[in-house]
């Protein structure tokens, strides 16, 4: 795969062949959703928000992004999900768009406040967004406090969600990006949403960030085990890393 990574940089660079690529890793999800034998559990919880057209804020690791345009209800407001303005992120954007997913570009870390903007308007708009709270650079598995914040001050949900599929290859990249593969056995798993009041103070912004991460985290150690496969550790902790 290194010897790979500067030939996809380069392509993901050029706009043409970016949509190319693009249109044909959307193809490849489209094949490992169809081929493959996927069961949708907790599917329940989002369901009361999108029957009472509330929105809310769906947030899942940078690392399981492959399935996720599959977390969308077509019969529900749209999904637009927080992307970074590096190369990679583009060529993120032009393959979600592909199944009707919208992409707000910025990051939440870097020059956050005009995407914080961004998310908080698509959310005042009904639509619901979409967060790798351990995006854009990591470490993987551990959550930022950006999209805490953003449900703060909008006021809806935190919906984790993440998927998981025994067949898949885990690249060695920062984020351990798992890419599934056709004729597998896969699960999308939702978990319960984690609620945070406006005028929330310090610490308890601290205790819904931990919260976030440790649910997305049970979330995903559950989905691994439910299709047989091993399970991805998180990053140390920062203390745990000095």
């Amino acid at each position: 795969m290194a010897i790979l990574r500067p030939i996809v940089r380069s392509l993901t660079r050029n706009s043409l062949a970016r949509n190319v690529v693009a249109a044909l890793a959307a193809q490849y999800i489209r094949l490992i959703h169809l081929t493959g034998r996927w069961q949708v559990i907790g599917e329940e919880i989002p369901r009361r928000f999108w029957d009472t057209h509330r929105p809310f804020l769906v947030c899942f690791w940078h690392g399981r992004l492959l399935m996720m345009p599959y977390c969308r209800n077509p019969d529900a407001p749209p999904v637009n999900i927080l992307i970074s303005r590096h190369p990679d992120g583009r060529f993120i954007a032009d393959t979600i768009k592909h199944f009707g997913v919208g992409a707000i570009t910025g990051s939440t870390s870097r020059g956050g406040t005009e995407a914080l903007r961004a998310v908080l308007k698509t959310l005042a708009s009904g639509a619901t967004a979409g967060i790798t709270p351990d995006g854009p650079r990591g470490p993987h598995m551990r959550a930022g406090i950006g999209a805490i914040n953003a449900a703060r001050m909008a006021g809806v949900a935190i919906l984790p969600i993440t998927f998981a599929a025994r067949r898949r290859i885990v690249f060695k990249t920062w984020d351990r990006f798992v890419v599934a593969l056709p004729f597998s056995r896969g699960v999308l798993l939702w978990g319960d949403p984690i609620e945070i009041a406006r005028d929330a103070d310090h610490v308890t912004v601290e205790r819904a960030r931990r919260k976030l991460e440790d649910r997305l985290n049970a979330l995903c150690y559950e989905a691994d085990r439910l299709v047989g496969a091993e399970p991805i550790e998180p990053a140390p902790e920062a203390d745990e890393a000095l």
